[in-house]
């Protein structure tokens, strides 16, 4: 059988990690194959450090599309792959990459996970995860700057000059395309627990 695949996609900070937890806890950590669209981030090792600053990572032309497809399309086919990892540190591709292996269930995780036509048509379940704009910032706000070595004024600068305008541009119009939308982020148990639900009845078939 193909794998089932699910695109669980929604705002920076909203939720999407907690949900895809979920999809791994209800299928269990071996079933479910996960590629995390942060890690697909165009490499930018060949420009300057610092022209990398003015990079606009919420803009769908800072991601690796084609790598994206073609390694959703090996997991889809049976053959493990070599993610990438991102140093956001850096801002540029990491020379580590991560083994995945096929399963079947496979998540593809990320705030664009359901903007791309092609990547949707190989989905059989879209996931938006939705967030109040304040949570989602307080979200990425520390996450940023204990994870990934941000100021909290470089956090905020980035969230008003990219991150909220092109949320509102490119990432909310996706929900549309949803099969499920989750209110209230990852902390909406019932929804969770619906969502789980469905998982194991469309496996079981």
């Amino acid at each position: 059988m193909k794998p089932f695949v699910i695109g669980v996609a929604g705002g920076s900070g909203s939720g999407k990690t907690t949900v895809t937890r979920r999809v791994i806890e209800t299928v269990g950590a071996h079933g479910v194959a996960v590629l995390n669209q942060d890690n697909y981030y165009r490499d930018q090792s060949d420009i300057p450090f610092e022209a990398r600053l003015g990079t606009n990572y919420d803009h769908p032309a800072a991601f690796d599309w084609d790598l994206l497809r073609d390694h959703l399309d090996a997991l889809l086919a049976g053959v493990p792959i070599q993610m990438p990892t991102y140093d956001f540190t850096n801002h540029t591709r990491a020379h580590e990459t991560q083994s995945v292996l096929p399963a079947p269930v496979v998540v593809l995780e990320g705030f664009f996970a359901l903007y791309d036509t092609a990547s949707r048509e190989r989905m059989h379940l879209k996931v938006f995860v939705d967030a109040d704009a304040d949570v989602r910032f307080i979200r990425r706000l520390m996450r940023d700057t204990q994870e990934r070595g941000r100021t909290p004024e470089s956090v905020i600068h980035q969230y008003l000059e990219f991150v909220r305008p092109m949320h509102l541009t490119f990432v909310e119009p996706t929900k549309r395309y949803a099969d499920v939308i989750i209110q209230h982020g990852g902390m909406n148990e019932p929804a969770l627990d619906m969502l789980a639900a469905r998982i194991r009845a469309t496996i079981a078939d």
